[in-house]
């Protein structure tokens, strides 16, 4: 089917829209009671007699008053009132249809307009808009009723003098000094929602000087707007309670701590043994992690005044180890004598199962027609010293075959590896350090690992790899990652005459073969704002350097080697930057616009044509433009010469750009649906006459592949299960002109093979 005959489309789908409309609306209007009217919503003018600077927030709130909802409508349509009132008829599709999208008639019988202006004149005057007035109009058209309501916003009452009246307890001169601290000034207007945010203020404040059982609601607040001598101002007073229990107005300090590192239920006190250190009672039976150790986490001290902060990073630190499942801080008051204001901190730790082993069994499918099974071990055992150190041995083994026949369809790869890994719950350096997060625990990781690939009596590569490095959050939103040791080293064997040809035809292959020794430095930084699922605008960004080869090639030139080489081997010298960002809006619950950028580029350094084969970048694929396979993308408008099975590699690049948009929407409990489009490819630093047209250029948007597609999501809140099927719009390697594609043909079976790629993964894309 060619773009001429989609032309007319538009028209068509307008016209079925129209056609729908219509006959929904009809449907409708036949159901509703002869003595009823449906009710189709409100709206709220606002006429004000002053510039009000948050006025749209407070139209925002008004608005919400306007209860209650009319029901929904989708492109003019009532869908879900249809569905409820289809219940009637007989039919499981009837049946089905109310269950999922139905919803009950919103009748104007239902609406009490006075009651509405009643709230709306409430809200305004908690705003501080005393003396507003709101009337109402009903307007009905044949069985549909809507309402329109007109606010006159009176001008606000704003703040004169803000003071507290003194008396002789001590808590009184604790207030006055937050009181100097307020953010409410003679421009403050009278509000509510202001006076509350600022009982809690003074309420935190308190407590973080030791007033541990005070409350916000001890506080109260008189305001005075009987001036004579000023227009529309108040004077508002701050005091204490009548009767507010003596315990809430005396501070409290931290008496003693006691720590249960194995705390159990079953745990009989008699076994228990209890070891001091600063001041603090570590109790457990067994010795099951190293006191003095896990004393460097607490952050509150004997004799120091209640702290809640001090208290919640404390727990945070002690979660963030990973060596325990629950950690909880109970304080209990202690009657020392007469006096009051002494606290008994518990904490009562409950460990993890220390071993555990982890199988996945994987599917791999590649542009170059390989597949095959892959199985990833993992072992871990935690706390292996006492100490909250975490060790895990993973292991994966991989078979993939080439299918579809070819020109070769009897290549083979086998794929081994095996990596250790210890981290370790705070820094270990060369030197003694005392770190000073108190958010979190940053941590030591070292990890050592060996891969061995045999490609179809090709070649066989053993890679060897080491790293040493710090990981750690500065809040809940904010990770680092510095690894100041990271070595890899790949030794390719045993290569075939056959592959020795297709190194010489391509030199940057080659290059990227044997530059295998790779000694560098990376950092890793990430800003995550998209976890708070309540929020409508989140972000992500995320950052990555990797610099490699400048020490040893200061190496090299002390021991004046060959360039390039150290000690015979051959190194790679780069310097590389990726840059990840997302933003994520929310128009309503469970509604997201998900948009993604990803920029990156690698440049070589020195005697480097490009980067190492194992740091270059890929596009295409299930997380990436998923109209194309995976790694089948670029460089820039190259297209291999062999597009049948006897390729032989991934196509790879030194700089990336990428774009995605998707919107997701529920359809159902756990299933999920989703509409996107991605564009983006790979290009090269340095021009390569084996990849022609792959080197990044002022043309590099014509370059661009781009793809959208429909999706699945079986979201059960452990893990998401996905499935997406797109087409390509764009193709990057075509002639200029001719790459936009130009035919649509779902009915097509070659069509169909051609042109659609499935995808299917665990996890959202990004």
């Amino acid at each position: 089917m060619i773009c001429g005959r989609m032309s007319s489309r538009p028209n068509i789908s307008f016209m079925a829209i129209i056609c729908l409309s219509t006959i929904f609306g009809c449907s409708v209007k036949k159901y509703i009671p002869e003595n009823e009217q449906l009710y189709t919503g409100s709206k709220l003018k606002l006429e004000t007699e002053t510039s009000i600077v948050d006025i749209k927030q407070i139209s925002s709130e008004l608005n919400e008053l306007l209860r209650p909802e009319p029901n929904s409508k989708f492109l003019g349509i009532r869908i879900g009132l249809w569905a409820h009132y289809k219940k009637e008829k007989s039919g499981f599709i009837n049946r089905f249809l109310n269950k999922k999208i139905g919803e009950k008639p919103v009748y104007f019988s239902a609406i009490n307009i006075e009651k509405t202006s009643d709230l709306i004149l409430n809200r305004l005057e908690n705003r501080g808009f005393f003396f507003s007035s709101v009337s109402s109009e009903v307007n009905r058209d044949e069985q549909f009723t809507s309402v329109d309501y007109v606010a006159k916003v009176s001008a606000p009452y704003t703040l004169l003098e803000y003071k507290i009246e003194i008396d002789s307890l001590p808590i009184y001169q604790q207030i006055r000094s937050m009181i100097e601290e307020s953010t409410l000034d003679s421009a403050s207007r009278f509000d509510l929602n202001s006076l509350k945010e600022e009982r809690e203020r003074i309420d935190k404040s308190l407590k973080k000087q030791g007033y541990y059982n005070f409350n916000s609601e001890y506080l109260i607040f008189e305001a005075d707007t009987n001036l004579s001598d000023s227009a529309r101002k108040f004077n508002l007073f701050l005091r204490l309670k009548k009767d507010v229990p003596e315990k809430s107005i005396v501070p409290y300090k931290i008496t003693r701590i006691n720590v249960f590192p194995n705390y159990s239920i079953n745990e009989t006190a008699e076994k228990l043994d209890t070891t001091i250190i600063e001041a603090k009672n570590f109790i457990q039976g067994n010795l099951v992690f190293k006191p003095e150790l896990l004393n460097d986490y607490i952050q509150i001290e004997k004799g120091q005044n209640y702290d809640p902060n001090l208290s919640s990073l404390s727990t945070n630190r002690l979660s963030s180890i990973g060596n325990y499942k629950f950690v909880n801080l109970r304080y209990d008051e202690l009657e020392i004598g007469d006096s009051l204001g002494n606290l008994e901190a518990n904490f009562f730790l409950s460990p993890m199962t220390r071993r555990s082993l982890r199988a996945e069994l994987l599917g791999v499918s590649k542009s170059n027609n390989f597949a095959g099974p892959a199985l990833n071990l993992t072992f871990r055992n935690r706390n292996i010293f006492k100490g909250g150190e975490t060790f895990n041995l993973s292991t994966r083994f991989g078979y993939e075959f080439q299918i579809g026949g070819g020109d070769r369809s009897n290549l083979k790869s086998f794929e081994y590896g095996v990596k250790g890994e210890l981290i370790l719950p705070r820094v270990i350096f060369f030197v003694p350090i005392k770190e000073k997060l108190s958010y979190s625990v940053p941590k030591t990781k070292i990890s050592l690992g060996f891969e061995y690939l045999s490609r179809g009596g090709l070649f066989r590569l053993n890679t060897f790899s080491t790293n040493y490095g710090y990981f750690w959050n500065t809040n809940s939103w904010i990770y680092h990652e510095l690894n100041p040791i990271s070595i890899n080293l790949v030794n390719q064997t045993q290569t075939s005459p056959e592959f020795e040809d297709i190194l010489d035809q391509n030199t940057f292959l080659k290059r990227s073969f044997e530059k295998n020794f790779i000694v560098g430095v990376n950092y890793l930084f990430n800003y995550n704002r998209l976890i708070d699922q309540t929020k409508q605008h989140g972000v992500f960004i995320g950052t990555e350097l990797d610099v490699a080869g400048n020490s040893l090639n200061g190496l090299s030139n002390l021991t004046n080697s060959e360039s390039g080489k150290l000690l015979g081997l051959e190194y790679a010298q780069y310097a590389k930057v990726d840059l990840d960002l997302r933003y994520y809006f929310r128009p309503v619950e469970e509604h997201i616009i998900a948009t993604r950028f990803l920029a990156g580029v690698g440049i070589p350094i020195g005697n480097s044509l490009s980067l190492p084969y194992i740091k270059q970048f890929f596009s295409g694929g299930p997380n990436s433009v998923r109209a194309f396979r995976i790694r089948s993308i670029g460089p820039g408008s190259y297209q291999p010469d062999q597009t049948s099975t006897s390729s032989f590699f991934d196509q790879s690049g030194d700089i990336r750009l990428e774009g995605n948009v998707e919107y997701r929407f529920p359809i159902f409990s756990f299933l999920k649906g989703a509409l996107f489009m991605d564009a983006g490819n790979i290009w090269l630093w340095n021009e390569n006459e084996a990849l022609p047209g792959g080197k990044f250029s002022k043309d590099w948007t014509n370059e661009l592949a781009v793809g959208t597609g429909v999706g699945l999501r079986v979201d059960v809140q452990f893990f998401v299960i996905r499935f997406d099927v797109a087409t390509p719009l764009r193709y990057p390697y075509l002639i200029e002109g001719e790459r936009w594609s130009s035919t649509w043909d779902i009915s097509s079976k070659t069509w169909r093979r051609e042109n659609l790629n499935f995808n299917f993964a665990i996890g959202y894309p990004f």
